[in-house]
């Protein structure tokens, strides 16, 4: 892949046309939001640009949806914090031009892409990107950059944040966003199903390494029982660092496909997440991380106590 300077995304964005903008699997606030912020930006421009229709899309972000998405493929093909080719949407098949992203573990499958691995959220990049080429940031794209810009920092409380983070949610605020509704329905509105959730996670929590360690698992079967979306699940995968004394928290799901998958969350300042997934074939940032292993959840916890053992030195007795 070849790197490019926020300049060079620019000019290049200014000079194509033409564009479909990817999603991830799984897709978040940061982007969900970082699409659509780009999807109106380029319409504002002059250019043709819609969104893959993604069919992992939640109905929490479909009326920010509205309007942009399309089920074809076509153009000059940008990725929006897509950390690897194996998180591209399911049913896209293609070649990517572009990504934006800022995972450190980015492994480059596009042919050329904007890597900015000290931004907190992709939405920070996409702000200043935006502002760059001369596509005024009007509400609707506010509320979009801000959708991810606060989820991906738990509403500016993980470590990620920095002074850049909070200065582009001041940007965003003068730019129209309604952070008041935004962050009531993001972080304080819940489902009776969500409520559901944490009081069986909270009763399936085992603790390892005294207590340094929490392993929450969460079956499909268990999620279709108590009638939880992807919605509800939303932001759930750092549940068990909430718990005092949790340095490593993690949240394993089986698949259907016949694996589980790990969502790891630490201290940042004494674990690194992207170190203990990389074990697994997974990465991420510092303090959040992910990887699928094969087999049931078990298996998957089995694997997960082994590399964290192997990374951290803990001594965990599963």
């Amino acid at each position: 892949m070849k790197n490019l300077t926020i300049r060079e995304t620019a000019d290049y964005l200014l000079q194509h046309d033409n564009y479909t903008i990817l999603t991830h699997r799984r897709p978040d606030g940061d982007t969900v939001g970082c699409a659509v912020a780009l999807c109106r930006g380029l319409r504002k421009l002059g250019k043709t640009a819609s969104i893959y229709e993604n069919p992992q899309f939640t109905p929490r972000y479909l009326p920010y949806l509205q309007g942009l998405t399309d089920p074809t493929v076509q153009g000059t093909v940008i990725s929006v914090d897509i950390a690897s080719d194996g998180l591209l949407p399911n049913g896209f098949a293609g070649e990517v031009a572009m990504l934006i992203d800022h995972h450190g573990s980015n492994n480059g499958f596009a042919a050329e892409g904007l890597l900015m691995a000290d931004r907190a959220a992709c939405g920070e990049i996409l702000l200043d990107l935006l502002e760059l080429m001369g596509a005024e940031v009007d509400s609707d794209m506010a509320d979009a950059l801000y959708i991810a810009i606060s989820t991906d920092t738990g509403c500016f409380r993980y470590s990620n944040t920095t002074a850049n983070t909070l200065r582009a949610a001041a940007r965003l605020m003068e730019c129209g966003a309604d952070t008041v509704s935004l962050n009531r329905m993001l972080f304080e509105i819940k489902t009776k199903a969500r409520f559901d959730l944490e009081a069986y996670l909270t009763a399936d929590m085992r603790l390892y390494a005294d207590g340094k360690i929490g392993i929450c698992t969460l079956p499909l079967s268990e999620m279709r029982r108590m009638g939880v979306t992807e919605d509800d699940a939303d932001s759930i995968a750092g549940f068990a660092r909430n718990l005092e004394g949790v340095l490593i928290g993690a949240l394993l799901r089986d698949l259907p496909d016949g694996k589980s998958k790990i969502s790891l969350r630490t201290d940042d300042r004494i674990y690194s997440a992207s170190e203990i997934c990389a074990v697994l074939g997974g990465g991420g940032h510092k303090a959040a991380a992910g990887a699928s292993v094969e087999g049931t959840l078990e298996d998957c916890r089995h694997a997960l106590l082994q590399a964290i053992e192997q990374v951290t030195g803990l001594q965990v007795k599963a």
